[in-house]
């Protein structure tokens, strides 16, 4: 089964970082990447900009409305996401679960309906 890691972290927090630590993240990202790939789990990920970048469409009474950045006002902001197939929902949450921004932010753990 497919499921979607959603990684979210505050990017206040990670502007404020220390270079070092921050480096230090990106790098474990880099050993967790390596580690999905070595256990033929990973289906795609990628990491996205940051969410001032973002454009928030919807449709109301037939008319486009875009908003600049995400639609809802949080502490968080969704920063990347991995797709992985595994057996089950156990096996998805001990990979979130190693994520190097578990410890600074959350991982969302969501099944994918397959198309």
């Amino acid at each position: 089964m497919q499921y979607i890691l959603l990684i979210a972290t505050s990017e206040a927090v990670e502007a404020a970082m220390d270079q070092n630590a921050l480096g230090e993240i990106i790098a474990a990202y880099g050993s967790y990447t390596d580690a999905m790939m070595e256990a033929g789990i990973l289906v795609s990920g990628e990491r996205l900009r940051e969410s001032t970048t973002a454009t928030t469409v919807s449709i109301r009474d037939g008319k486009t409305h875009l908003l600049d950045g995400p639609y809802a006002d949080t502490k968080e902001q969704l920063g990347g996401f991995y797709i992985i197939e595994v057996p089950d929902l156990d096996t998805a949450i001990s990979w979130a679960a190693r994520c190097p921004s578990a410890h600074i932010g959350s991982i969302e753990v969501r099944p994918i309906w397959p198309m």
